[in-house]
Order: C-alpha cells, then structure tokens, then sequence
C-alpha cells in the first residue's frame, strides 16, 4: 500500500506525497479575503478550481505539457480514494518548481494600477501617460513577482528574472506564460469574459518545463464581465468579490480573526465561482464529480 504522508497545506490546497514522483493535490473549500482564512467554506469552491484547472490543461497540451496525470480518484491509491475528496484531486508528477511567480497582465488594475498611479510604471518599465484604472494594456505584458513564504509577493523586473532563474529558463517562462494568457483570454472573449491578469506556476519535470498548480481560475486570474467592463472603475469579478464587498462595509481591522460571512453571500461567492466555470468550458457544474447540489 502507498504510504500517503502529508507536505504542506495553504490557503486553499493540501499537498501529499505518494512516492518521489507524484504528488497529490487535494483544493479545499477554504477562501481568504485580505490575506486571512474565513472560517466558512465555499461549498464545491474547491471542485470548481480542480474542474477548471483540468479544463485548461486540456485545452493547452499543444502548447505546454502540464504535471496532471489524473482527477479520477480511481487512480489514486485506496487510501486516498475518499469521498469527500471526488473532484477536487489532482494526481500530478513532482515538478521542481520555478522560484518565481509568471504573471501576464493584459489590463491595468491590482497593484501594477497602484504602481501606474504613483510612477507612471509597472514593474519599473514606464507605461504611456493617460491610463486608466482597468484600461487595457497595448499589448500583454509577463511581469513575474518573488514567492513569499510569508506576507505579499515582491513585483520584480524581468531582468530579477533572470537573475533568479537564468536566461534561458526565464525566456521561456515568459513565451509560455504570454502565449497562455493570449490564447485564454481570446477564448474567454468569445464567451463574454475579460481575464484581467493571471498567475501561472511553472516548474520542471525531467528537465521540461511545464505548467502547474492551477491555470486560469477565478483564484489565480481576475475574471470581469466584459458587458459591465469600463476604463476608469473596476469591474466586479467572478470570485471572491462577495466576500471582500461584505468584509469591506465592516469595521474589521482585516486581521485575525475574520468576521462570520452570512449564509447570502456564501452562496454568492458559490455562484460566482460556477458561473465562470460554465460560461468559459461549456459544461455544466453538475456534470463534475462529487458536486454537492443539496441548496445550490
């Protein structure tokens, strides 16, 4: 029997080891807002982020090979084969994975808006005069950050890039993560969606590099409604922006511990998180293994 001993846990995924070259991700219902776990789950959160991942690896295999082997629990070992785990596992090859975050930003908002305003630049790279809040960018732009093990990544350079990873390693990171982006977001369009910017995870397997983690998400991209999409505010997202609009019309210091979320925008946040993974596959969320649909 494979021994199933346990790596690490974030916010939202639990890591396990099943041998030297597989791991299994297991994503979670747990959703943070300023950095800060609520105690309430996002029910089927977790299989969204999974059934989306899937989705996107699929769709790019011509570009990228990625590290998923399997999300059927019967490729997994008995003891991994829980039920409260159906369709939010993810058997992976062990990458080697890139110390650097490969953001694509394709509109101006988040923090390289706060750099623009203040510098007129975004990752030290001037930008044009005139942009607004949410306005898109000429063109798509790889702005990678550091991986913090506490507290916020640190915007670099691509030149940092390549200090940290190499010329060679760095070139390609930024090919693949642009030509991603691109191809996702000309999909995403078609269906009414705008991806903002997206974080990829890059890392290397026998050598090759691959994509990981999670691709293209409402956890790793902002997804706006292209109808309600203006330069000049920002639009609402499909996400976790239930929740942070709750939390921000508190008197809540944003520090531990976080304040209860209503049962209201908990499925909000739910239905926010399954409408952008129907709108941009196609498929219905019930077709996902293990949906719960008791009150969906």
């Amino acid at each position: 029997m494979t021994e199933l001993r346990h790596l690490y846990s974030g916010k939202v995924r639990d890591i396990y080891e099943l041998d030297e070259d597989r791991l299994l991700l297991v994503t979670s219902d747990r959703i943070s807002a300023f950095d800060v776990v609520m105690a309430e789950p996002i029910p089927d959160k977790g299989r969204v982020l999974t059934a989306m991942s899937a989705f996107w690896f699929e769709h790019f295999a011509d570009v990228v090979r990625s590290h998923l082997i399997s999300t059927a629990l019967d490729d997994l070992p008995p003891e991994c084969r829980k039920p409260e785990w159906e369709g939010r596992t993810m058997l992976c090859r062990r990458a080697d994975m890139l110390p650097i975050e490969c953001i694509v930003r394709g509109y101006l908002t988040g923090s390289a808006w706060k750099e623009y305003r203040s510098a007129g630049t975004m990752h030290g790279t001037p930008l044009p005069d005139g942009l607004l809040e949410s306005s898109q960018l000429p063109e798509p732009v790889f702005t990678p950050s550091t991986k913090a093990e506490e507290g916020h990544d640190v915007n670099i350079s691509f030149d940092d890039a390549v200090a940290l990873v190499g010329a060679e390693l760095a070139e390609r990171a930024r090919a693949i993560s642009l030509e991603l982006y691109s191809r996702g977001a000309a999909w995403a369009a078609e269906r009414g969606i705008i991806i903002a910017d997206t974080k990829f995870e890059l890392g290397l397997v026998d050598g090759e590099l691959v994509v990981a983690d999670e691709v293209l998400t409402p956890d790793s991209s902002r997804f706006w409604p292209a109808d309600q999409w203006h330069p000049g505010s920002a639009p609402p997202s499909f996400d976790k922006q239930p929740v942070r609009d709750y939390l921000d019309a508190l008197d809540w210091d944003k520090q531990p511990p976080p304040p209860p979320l209503p049962d209201d925008v908990v499925k909000a946040t739910r239905d926010r998180y399954v409408e952008a993974y129907e709108r941009i596959t196609g498929r219905s969320f019930d077709d996902w293994p293990g949906v719960n649909r008791v009150g969906a």
